[in-house]
């Protein structure tokens, strides 16, 4: 039986930072575990350009007091997005990716794509750039089912990006269904896909066992133990076409526990534990290190980090983690017990 793995210090490949005292309460967390992250843009008002990613890149540096962290700048798509601009930022090195958040699908997306076609001329533009498209694949309106969202974005929007630019590098971020695996599994090179730890270990059931559980609900929403399962299956099956991207989202517990309720799952201080818990129970611990470490940096193009991190199975079950700082932000466990622990690291 594996009790101990020394693997490369993984990236992660979609974070949430926020901005101000957040960014200074959560990034240590992040930056113990991670060499770099793809930094998610959804900040109010959105990064959407070179000066505000540089902007915003300075801010996470200036809260990284080790410099042990490299942050990944992503911008934020809009209907009035300008290819040239975007392009641009990628050529420099500023901007790594862009994101497209269909208008209203999750936190702070309000500013959002209304019509994916309208920015058909920027795909284009990012696709002869060779910089990567990172997608929040769930339609919007109230005559789609929550459940049904991804698989809906799948068959109207995403099948036909694809097909128009074939040679754009697409990654479907945090797929949650059974779907999302067959579709990327059937994609070609261009397309890859990030599951994140607690797609992994819970399911739409949990959210509500006991009661309603607000630290569990997150966007796109948990689905049914079929589509957990299949993530499962997908994220340990050795694929170089899943990679470790936790969508870590902070939010207060104010912000969680009232009639709001935001979407997000905190999880930077506790997703590696959860991972290498999944590919034990998956007897897959031998394909962990590509998945964290090796398929994400392959496929963005960059190196891989020299640097380790040694995790520890333990005969007593991780404990409750506390809260984070002022705002109180409650870190990811899930119900089920894991055994995993971070305990030592390369700098």
């Amino acid at each position: 039986m594996t009790t101990e793995i020394t693997i490369r210090k993984p990236d992660d490949w979609h974070l949430h930072l926020r901005d101000g005292r957040i960014l200074h309460e959560v990034l240590p967390y992040t930056a113990k575990h991670f060499a770099r992250a793809i930094v998610m843009p959804n900040l109010v008002p959105p990064v959407t350009d070179i000066a505000s990613a540089e902007a915003y890149r300075e801010r996470i540096l200036a809260a990284d007091g080790d410099r042990r962290f490299e942050p990944l700048m992503t911008a934020y798509l809009t209907d009035n997005s300008n290819g040239e601009e975007l392009s641009k930022g990628f050529q420099l090195g500023v901007i790594r990716a862009a994101k497209l958040y269909p208008a209203g699908a999750t936190t702070n997306a309000e500013n959002g794509v209304s019509d994916v076609k309208k920015i058909y001329p920027v795909f284009e533009a990012m696709q002869k750039a060779n910089m990567p498209l990172l997608v929040h694949g769930e339609v919007v309106g109230d005559q789609y089912d929550i459940y049904d969202r991804e698989k809906i974005f799948i068959d109207e929007i995403l099948s036909a990006i694809h097909a128009t630019f074939p040679d754009l590098k697409i990654v479907f971020e945090h797929i949650t269904t059974k779907q999302g695996v067959e579709f990327v599994v059937q994609a070609d090179e261009h397309l890859a896909a990030t599951i994140t730890p607690h797609h992994l270990l819970i399911n739409r059931s949990t959210m509500f066992r006991g009661g309603i559980r607000p630290h569990y609900y997150c966007l796109p929403i948990a689905k049914r133990r079929e589509h957990q399962l299949a993530l499962r299956h997908a994220a340990t099956s050795g694929s170089s076409k899943f990679f470790l991207g936790t969508d870590s989202a902070p939010h207060s517990e104010s912000a969680k526990e009232n009639a709001c309720g935001c979407a997000g799952v905190f999880n930077a201080g506790t997703a590696l534990a959860c991972y290498a818990q999944v590919f034990d129970d998956e007897n897959s611990l031998h394909h962990f290190e590509n998945f964290a470490a090796a398929n994400g940096p392959n496929f963005y193009g960059l190196p891989l980090n020299d640097a380790r991190i040694r995790l520890e199975k333990l005969s007593s079950p991780l404990p409750s983690p506390d809260v984070v700082g002022l705002e109180r932000i409650h870190q990811f466990l899930p119900d089920t017990p894991v055994y995993w622990r971070v305990v030592d690291s390369d700098e």
